[in-house]
């Protein structure tokens, strides 16, 4: 590829980023404005390579040979770029950041990993395969957040894994009959036996009292994760505390709805509205 005036393509390509990730729903604003300007298209980039690479395994009727394809194509994108071999400008952005930033690159594989497991394996035997996934599906973006603000203690890049995995947990709650369409259930097969639940509760959308027990045992697992995880915001400062402590508020806001709600996922998925951002803000800096 040709990367004369690069500085200036690849300024346009994290300015196509930052479009990008404000025009994608996510359960929360992915380049909010407590995030500092210097750092916006660094996360705007972040975020580009992993929605693609989850698209690419989510969306689109491809057949799953397909998806593996294209996937072992991003892969091999992702290593050129690493030795500066780019397709296009955002390659070249995306490395920038990478140097730029002293990422680690093994974080960007490990989603990949992820994305790739979500195209072929459908359930999960155990709490341990889902906390395998969430190690690289989840996990990775949290310690690559902080990384971007120079935060690489181990203790507190445990604590984010917390966060992150509470955070894909609760998605996967909130995600129940999406993903159940999708052909995949999230909740571990030991656990619904446990409960006396089997996946003919899911075709016919049937949620009695042992259906919510299950939902309930997974909701609490999660608020004990976000409550360990808030042990990070004491390696942190300025506006990232912020960002992070509005991030846990978020997650257990929805795991609060899904209570309101009785645990019937299945009928109703439990969104957070501008409101509740407004109102989890305001909490979150009364708070400090």
């Amino acid at each position: 590829m040709d990367i004369k005036n690069s500085e200036i393509s690849s300024d346009k390509a994290y300015q196509n980023a930052l479009k990008f990730a404000k025009t994608h729903y996510e359960n929360f604003p992915v380049v909010s404005f407590l995030v500092p300007k210097t750092l916006q298209k660094h996360i705007a980039i972040i975020y580009w390579f992993a929605r693609t690479a989850d698209d690419i395994a989510d969306e689109g009727d491809f057949t799953e040979n397909e998806r593996l394809n294209k996937l072992n194509g991003f892969r091999a994108r992702l290593q050129n770029l690493l030795m500066g071999s780019y397709i296009d400008f955002l390659d070249v952005a995306l490395h920038s950041t990478i140097i730029e930033k002293k990422l680690s690159p093994e974080l960007f594989f490990d989603l990949l990993s992820a994305f790739e497991q979500d195209i072929t394996k459908k359930r999960y035997a155990d709490f341990d395969e889902t906390l395998s996934y969430c190690k690289r599906s989840a996990n990775p973006v949290g310690r690559l957040i902080l990384e971007l603000y120079g935060v690489r203690d181990k203790e507190a890049f445990e604590y984010s894994d917390n966060i992150c995995t509470a955070l894909q947990i609760i998605n996967f709650i909130q995600d129940t009959k999406i993903d159940f369409e999708k052909g995949r259930i999230y909740i571990p097969l030991d656990e619904m036996e446990k409960f006396r639940i089997t996946e003919r509760y899911f075709e016919l959308n049937e949620q009695n009292e042992d259906f919510r027990r299950l939902v309930e045992f997974q909701v609490e697992r999660v608020e004990k994760m976000f409550i360990r995880g808030k042990n990070l915001l004491g390696y942190l400062n300025g506006r990232l505390k912020f960002e992070i402590g509005w991030t846990i508020a978020g997650g257990m806001a929805i795991a609060h709805k899904i209570r309101e709600n009785n645990f019937s996922v299945l009928s109703q998925r439990p969104e957070l509205n501008k409101m509740d951002f407004v109102f989890l803000l305001l909490k979150t800096v009364m708070l400090k």
